[in-house]
């Protein structure tokens, strides 16, 4: 998520304007250069992660992080989760090592306070934790959510995430070209939620969900958090539709509260200029108001991971995602070994389909998403090397690969036992 937008300005946007934009701004391609990740973090108490957090205490300890001189971008969630986004990065480590360096800036300032960063998908103990954050943007997103449940509110404030942001990729044929980038994300995201599964506990009770996380993002809106259509193999077209024929969040204004119309999608704002006309500004804040496992913005951002345990357990995953994408050889095995889900994944958009239902709901328990994980990793540890990841980071992927993707586990299923 991201801060309310900048006030409104520009000329009208006509819809075929919309769609050239949408086209030409969502895909950059080019050869896979960079690499960034984004990591969510619950903030607890030190001593005992079950006793809340009241906001005067979170909100002194969010000044005090606030003040810190970090090389990430720091941001906080409507519950007070912190975020820490890196700068795109020429390769895997110059990410990983930044993001590391943050936060243990981010930790030493905590831990004198108190308070600590945890990583699981929802929160365990606390069930809602609560708006922190009162701006007009998350005002009216709590606004437009709760016509679909209570979902909305645990996402907005009770989850956290890992999200790898990669290039695009090629604009040609091949492991490393765009469409097949895009097509490998929605069937590899599955086996990353599967195996990255770290949330069966919510508000203390067991909910049935590895990856409850992923549950509430199943249940957040009838479209706001889907991916389009993936049945043409045009990319470009596809998410153009889909942005344009999702309903807008809201409709901002300069003063006052902003308005939440239901059902009034992009589109027909642009062929109607009701409630007023929408112009380019209003385009690019509506991006930032969709939530699909997968998001397009020039790069593409997988944004499907539980927060993982351990001060360090994030680098996994991002370790892993990049590896499978920017190694060729491993990006053609990996292509073949997930390709065969996508029967399972059937028509229907991720992440409501049966393939990412299960993922969520079972884990590496499933069959299909235990023999597909295992070649993922195989494949991320060959071509960890090649693309320049230090020994201490295949050590750790080699030991979450030992630990639990070889037994057919996730982090999950230790969670469940010790919360039980």
């Amino acid at each position: 998520m991201t801060p309310s937008g900048t006030p409104r300005g520009g000329p009208p946007l006509t819809e075929m304007e919309a769609e050239d934009l949408l086209r030409c701004i969502c895909f950059k391609t080019g050869p896979p250069r960079t690499v960034g990740a984004e990591l969510e973090w619950l903030v607890h108490d030190l001593r005992d992660p079950r006793l809340p957090v009241r906001p005067p205490r979170l909100a002194a300890a969010l000044d005090t992080v606030r003040s810190l001189t970090l090389v990430s971008s720091l941001t906080f969630e409507p519950g007070g989760q912190l975020e820490l986004s890196s700068r795109p990065a020429g390769s895997l480590m110059e990410c990983l090592d930044s993001l590391a360096a943050d936060l243990r800036a981010v930790r030493e300032a905590l831990g004198p306070l108190g308070l600590t960063l945890s990583g699981y998908g929802v929160d365990p103990w606390h069930a809602p934790r609560g708006r922190v954050l009162h701006e007009p943007r998350y005002d009216a997103m709590e606004i437009a959510l709760d016509r679909s449940g209570p979902s909305g509110r645990a996402m907005m404030c009770d989850s956290a995430s890992v999200q790898v942001c990669l290039d695009a990729g090629l604009d040609e044929p091949g492991p490393l070209g765009y469409h097949r980038r895009w097509r490998l994300a929605h069937l590899l995201g599955a086996v990353l939620v599967a195996v990255f599964a770290n949330s069966p506990q919510h508000g203390g009770r067991p909910t049935g969900w590895r990856s409850t996380r992923q549950a509430l993002w199943t249940d957040l809106d009838p479209r706001r958090a889907l991916a389009p259509p993936l049945v043409d193999g045009k990319p470009r077209e596809e998410w153009a539709a889909h942005v344009l024929d999702t309903p807008v969040l809201c409709v901002r204004t300069d003063e006052g509260p902003w308005a939440v119309p239901e059902g009034l999608t992009f589109r027909t704002w642009l062929r109607t200029g009701l409630p007023r006309p929408a112009d380019l500004d209003d385009l690019r804040y509506h991006l930032t108001t969709l939530f699909p496992p997968v998001r397009p913005r020039g790069h593409l951002e997988l944004r499907m991971i539980d927060a993982q345990p351990g001060p360090d357990g994030w680098m996994v995953p991002v370790a892993v995602t990049t590896a499978v994408f920017e190694d060729a050889a491993a990006a053609e095995t990996v292509y073949r070994a997930v390709e065969p889900l996508a029967e399972l994944a059937g028509p229907g958009p991720a992440p409501r389909n049966p393939l990412w239902l299960a993922a969520a709901r079972d884990g590496l328990a499933d069959p299909g998403l235990h023999a597909a994980a295992r070649t993922v990793f195989e494949a991320a540890l060959s071509a960890l090397p090649r693309i320049g990841a230090s020994e201490d980071v295949r050590r750790a992927v080699a030991g979450f690969h030992e630990r639990y993707v070889i037994p057919g586990n996730c982090p999950a299923d230790e969670l469940q036992v010790v919360t039980s």
